[in-house]
C-alpha cells in the first residue's frame, strides 16, 4: 500500500482552531481562506449528546454553504473516500443526527451557528458511528456560468477566470455504550527523500477495539550522549473504525549537522491536549 508523505512544516503548526483535523488526510480539510469552522471534529457519547459547529466567512465577498451529512472510508494509507453502501463493521450515524441550518447565506466575517444532536434508538447496538458534516460552497448567483467566466484580455483575446468552490467537512462520531480502543506503533523504517534529502520516517499505526483512535504523533531523537531532540511530527492523525491499520510517511527535519546515528528515534502517539493527553502508543527505532 501507499503512504501519506507529511510535510516538514507540519509539526511547527500549532493546533489553532482551523488547524487541519485530517492533517495525513490528502483532502480537503476544514480551513481555507474563506471557510473556518471551530471545533475541527465532534464526538457525541453518553454524557453529551448535542454540540455546535462555528461557521465563519474568512473570505471578502459573501458566501452560501449547503450543509449535508456524508460518510466516508478511510483507507490505510488514510485517504477519505465518500461512499454509500457500508462494509461489514462500517457504522454511519447520519441516521443518528439531527441538525440545523442546512444552508446558510453568510456576509465577509460573518459567523453561523450549526446546532446538532444525537437521536438514538432503543435497540441500536454498542458501539461507534461515524458519518462528516460537509459545509459545500454554493456557486454565486450571477449566471449560469458561474464558475468559469469570460473575461476578456483585449483585442482578439479572451481568458477564463476560475471562481474556486470551496469546502470542508468535519467527522462526526457517535459512541453508544461502552467502547474503547488501544493502539500499536510498528513496522518504523527511516529513508531519505530523493527530492530534499531529508530523513523520511515509515510507520504503521494498528488499531483496535470498538472506537476510533485520534492524537497527536512527535518524533525524538536521542543520540548517545544529550539530550533527545524533537525533529519531527504531525497532529490531529486519527485511525477510524473498522480500520485496523493506518500507514503514513513523516518527513523529519534535524537541526543543521546533526546526523540521526549512534542514538534512537523515539516516536510517540498522544491524546491530544484537551483530551487529556495520555500516551496512547510509543516505540523507539535503534539507529547504528
Amino acid at each position: 500500500m501507499t503512504s501519506i508523505s507529511i510535510h516538514r512544516s507540519l509539526y511547527r503548526m500549532k493546533p489553532a482552531p482551523l488547524l487541519l483535523a485530517l492533517l495525513l488526510i490528502p483532502l480537503a480539510g476544514v480551513v481555507r481562506a474563506d471557510l473556518m469552522l471551530y471545533p475541527t471534529r465532534i464526538v457525541l457519547e453518553q454524557d453529551r449528546r448535542a454540540a455546535q459547529v462555528e461557521l465563519i466567512n474568512n473570505g471578502d465577498e459573501s458566501a452560501t454553504y449547503r450543509i449535508r451529512l456524508v460518510n466516508r472510508r478511510m483507507s490505510e494509507s488514510g485517504e477519505m473516500l465518500e461512499i454509500d453502501t457500508p462494509q461489514p463493521g462500517e457504522r454511519f450515524a447520519d441516521s443518528l443526527l439531527r441538525y440545523s441550518p442546512r444552508q446558510v447565506t453568510l456576509p465577509p466575517g460573518a459567523s453561523q451557528t450549526i446546532r446538532m444532536m444525537a437521536d438514538l434508538p432503543e435497540q441500536l447496538a454498542t458501539g461507534e458511528y461515524r458519518s462528516h458534516l460537509q459545509f459545500g460552497r454554493l456557486p454565486p448567483p450571477s449566471g449560469a456560468s458561474s464558475i468559469e467566466t469570460a473575461l476578456t484580455l483585449g483585442d482578439r483575446q479572451i481568458g477564463v477566470r476560475l471562481t474556486p468552490l470551496i469546502g470542508a467537512s468535519i467527522p462526526v462520531i457517535v459512541r453508544h455504550g461502552e467502547t474503547s480502543a488501544t493502539v500499536k506503533l510498528s513496522a518504523l523504517k527511516l529513508e531519505l527523500h530523493q527530492e530534499s534529502g531529508l530523513p523520511l520516517l515509515m510507520m504503521e499505526l494498528h488499531r483496535s477495539g470498538t472506537q476510533s483512535v485520534y492524537g497527536d504523533i512527535a518524533v525524538s531523537f536521542i543520540p548517545q550522549h544529550g539530550p533527545a531532540i524533537q525533529i519531527g511530527g504531525a497532529g490531529g492523525v486519527a485511525v477510524y473504525t473498522p480500520n485496523a491499520v493506518r500507514r503514513a510517511t513523516l518527513l523529519l527535519e534535524p537541526p543543521a549537522g546533526t546526523k540521526l546515528e549512534r542514538g534512537s528515534l523515539q516516536v510517540s502517539y498522544r491524546e491530544r491536549a484537551e483530551d487529556g493527553g495520555r500516551i496512547l502508543a510509543e516505540t523507539q527505532l535503534v539507529l547504528p
